[in-house]
């Protein structure tokens, strides 16, 4: 096999490792700061507030931090194609096919990672979220 081919996977295949890694620390972050947050999602549940409410709640916050993300790494990437012009094969700098690709991607694994945190602080039950602490 070529030499940039092999390249080629073994860069594919680090890029999907760390978007797996990056999707078990947002996974992780939501879920402590639900766990965190038990007393007022009962509180917020016992007052009323709809499930769909609190999914969105936590949702917002994973999205949040989806576009800080995206606020600073735009801009690296803008900078960096730039710089590494000569490795884009077949690509022009700052293609905007790739730089939509790599925005759906992070907002799908970001969602994908906060949403099952947040389907879980929707079934938290109020009675027992109140007794919590």
């Amino acid at each position: 096999m070529n030499q940039e081919i092999i390249f080629a996977r073994l860069c594919t295949g680090f890029a999907i490792l760390a978007l797996v890694i990056a999707c078990v620390g947002l996974y992780g972050t939501m879920s402590y700061n639900v766990a965190r947050r038990t007393g007022e999602i009962g509180i917020r549940m016992a007052l009323g507030a709809q499930r769909g409410a609190v999914v969105w709640m936590v949702l917002r916050e994973v999205l949040a931090l989806a576009g800080a993300g995206l606020a600073i790494s735009l801009p690296a990437a803008f900078v960096a194609s730039k710089l590494i012009e000569s490795f884009l094969f077949g690509m022009k700098p700052n293609d905007p096919v790739a730089l939509t690709a790599a925005v759906v991607t992070l907002l799908v694994a970001a969602i994908s990672a906060g949403y099952f945190p947040a389907w879980k602080a929707s079934r938290i039950d109020p009675m027992i979220a109140l007794r919590h602490e």
